[in-house]
């Protein structure tokens, strides 16, 4: 009796092997990693090299089985059908990418725009279906918010709003948070946090009567300190934190909140040639001699090849960041954090693991480049 029993449980053994390769095969041809296929030879010798009972070896094959299936399974997007969703700094880069990747997905887009007759704007109008539309939205600006609201509001009627994707944002320059004039501290505070803190709660009553959710849009910058962009840093540092708070908030209401740390994109959030001139004239019609002393004209300068620099090592593919707002937004159990591209892990690894001299000399040898230094250091 005892010897049926071994041999049944040992056929089931094989079976549940055999199980397990072909749901492997499927995940492999459904393009899912094959690494599921190297974690089921590794179990299979274990178990037949280290198990003796054929009843742990049915239960422990029993359980790899169902983690690939469960793991591997392909998550059923919700339907996009009266799904309505506000972008905010839509004229041009994730914000563009972001409306017309929707749309085309089915969804109802409100695009705000800095400027609705910018090229950007004109574009959206001339090549996006009815299910979007293009608004005047200056997130800086309250009567603008005031007004973007009543019109989504009578548009969404009942459903209210799906979704808020607070993408709207400005860096324009990096230097030296000493050298930055404060009303480039202003700014970044202005766009970056105050603007999208005044658009959520303009929009949060109409996104709480949907049960939807809020995607802010931060940086990596705002959790690892990275020289040259202290201003920047800190303003995308709220937004995070501010975002946290309500996350735990809004949760009672059914809401979800969803914070993007992207890696390094192409898009025109970095500014122009034009726009970096007008900052360095900025900084340097603003220095006291004494500061202007110590850094020297020359080092201010130097700070465009540094985004120039910048511009050169960033994806231009913003497929992975697309994606990754498809699933924060229709997804049944989004992420409560999404790092969208290459890399996108690695700097806020260092910075949490490493200790602060260490991942400081490290920041601040890949950030701070080019062989200029500022006068004074001459001088020591």
């Amino acid at each position: 009796m005892d010897g049926l029993v071994e041999g049944c449980l040992g056929f089931l053994y094989y079976l549940l092997m055999v199980i397990c390769v072909g749901l492997l095969l499927l995940r492999v041809a459904e393009g899912r990693s094959a690494r599921w296929l190297g974690l089921l030879v590794v179990s299979g010798m274990m178990l037949s090299c280290w198990v003796h009972s054929c009843v742990l070896k049915v239960g422990l094959v029993s359980v790899l089985c169902s983690v690939i299936h469960y793991v591997g399974k392909e998550e059923v997007m919700l339907p996009t059908l009266d799904k309505a969703v506000l972008i905010t700094g839509c004229d041009s880069g994730f914000g563009h990418d972001l409306a017309r990747f929707l749309d085309s997905a089915g969804m109802r887009v409100f695009a705000g725009v800095l400027n609705e007759l910018s090229p950007g704007a004109l574009k959206l109008k001339e090549d996006a279906s009815p299910n979007l539309t293009v608004l005047q939205l200056d997130i800086t600006d309250s009567s603008q918010i005031t007004q973007a609201h009543q019109y989504i509001k009578r548009q969404t009627g009942k459903a209210g709003l799906w979704a808020l994707v607070n993408n709207a944002g400005v860096l324009g320059y990096v230097c030296d948070g000493e050298i930055m004039p404060i009303a480039m501290y202003k700014k970044y505070l202005d766009v970056n946090f105050i603007g999208s803190v005044e658009i959520t709660q303009a929009f949060l009553p109409l996104i709480r009567q949907s049960k939807g959710r809020i995607i802010s849009i931060s940086s990596m910058a705002g959790e690892v300190p990275l020289a040259g962009f202290a201003g920047y840093g800190a303003s995308k540092a709220a937004v995070s934190i501010y975002n946290a708070a309500i996350r735990q908030e809004l949760i009672r209401w059914g809401v979800k909140v969803i914070i993007v740390q992207p890696a390094a994109f192409k898009t025109n959030i970095l500014g122009s040639r034009e726009q970096w001139t007008h900052a360095q004239q900025a900084i340097l019609s603003g220095l006291s001699k004494e500061v202007m002393a110590s850094y020297g004209e020359e080092y201010i300068l130097s700070m465009q090849q540094r985004l120039a620099d910048m511009s050169s090592a960033s994806s231009s593919d913003t497929g992975p960041f697309l994606e990754d707002l498809k699933d924060a937004i229709l997804s049944p159990r989004p992420k409560h954090f999404y790092h969208p591209g290459s890399g996108a892990w690695a700097l806020p690894f260092l910075h949490r693991h490493c200790p602060t001299s260490l991942s400081d000399r490290i920041l601040s040898r890949v950030f701070i480049t080019g062989d200029t230094q500022p006068a004074g250091l001459g001088e020591l």
